[in-house]
């Protein structure tokens, strides 16, 4: 497994919970880095996307100001601190490694993707 997602769990609405996406297949890093999700019944959607640099990040409207992506490239780790949990954020949570330096919100420049961690919001 070269990318694995982990932190989810159970928290109640309001709260928060910090994911983190390891990269287990490389010594180096320049490809952005994004987080997706998929809630029961939905389709996979964006969330948040940072550039390999990690000085350009893209939010998906319903997180800005709740999430922050963040990268730490000497340790291969990718987080997503998540704040002001709601009901709908709810999904399981991948995160997903770009063929591409810079972030984007599009799943098809994405090119591997790590197994999805579950995030379940209590109301």
């Amino acid at each position: 497994v070269q990318l694995q997602a982990f932190g989810g769990g159970l928290v109640q609405a309001g709260g928060s919970l910090r994911l983190s996406c390891a990269d287990s297949g490389r010594t180096s890093s320049n490809n952005a880095v994004g987080w997706f999700r998929q809630a029961p019944g939905k389709e996979r959607e964006f969330v948040s996307a940072i550039s390999w640099r990690g000085g350009s990040t893209l939010y998906t409207d319903s997180v800005k100001g709740r999430f922050t992506i963040s990268r730490d490239n000497a340790k291969n780790m990718v987080y997503l601190q998540m704040t002001s949990l709601k009901p709908e954020d709810t999904a399981v949570y991948y995160c997903a490694r770009s063929r591409f330096s810079y972030g984007s919100s599009r799943q098809g420049d994405f090119n591997l993707w790590g197994q999805g961690t579950l995030v379940t919001v209590s109301s």
